[in-house]
């Protein structure tokens, strides 16, 4: 590779690392926003209403999305990826993009199961209004998960036009 190569190379991979830093850190943010507003009406919510049961969803959902973040946060190291060569740049390039479309499919397994949840709710003989409440929280986390894996696939993956830009031909 030539050197302009390399330093480009080198470019698009800090970019690439930064971005998924940043991306975590508004997952980071969306989990500790419904930590807090959950947190706070599911002690103030009427045990066994559907609103409980959504706002009890949401803290444990959002317990998971936390640790996901902050993982994801603590990986990710833009000051260290000069000197990867291509193939190792593409390797991970893809190993990435492979994550965000599995991660698209379960969010929308996650809508489907909240769907699910709720008729399900109208032959309930025992807490309907918990289904109804989970099935509500589903359909927001699963939501907003869609939205942020497709919209990160989406801008992460023209890193991987450019990167093979840079190809010998």
């Amino acid at each position: 590779m030539l050197i302009y190569q390399v330093q480009a190379l080198d470019v698009l991979n800090r970019s690439r690392e930064l971005m998924l830093e940043r991306n975590m850190g508004l997952l980071g943010a969306w989990a500790l926003l419904n930590l807090l507003v959950s947190g706070y009406f599911v002690a103030r919510t009427g045990a066994r209403t559907e609103l409980h049961y959504f706002h009890q969803m949401n803290v444990g959902w959002n317990f998971v999305n936390a640790v996901l973040a902050v993982t994801g946060i603590l990986r990710a190291h833009p000051n260290q990826v000069a000197g990867l060569d291509l193939a190792t740049s593409l390797n991970d390039q893809f190993t990435v993009e492979k994550i965000l479309l599995l991660n698209a499919g379960l969010d929308v397994a996650y809508l489907a199961c909240g769907s699910w949840l709720r008729a399900r709710a109208a032959s309930a003989h025992r807490l309907p209004e918990r289904l109804l409440g989970f099935g509500q929280s589903l359909w927001l986390q699963g939501g907003f998960l869609l939205l942020f894996d497709l919209g990160l696939y989406l801008r992460y993956h023209s890193f991987a036009n450019e990167m093979l830009g840079l190809l010998p031909g």
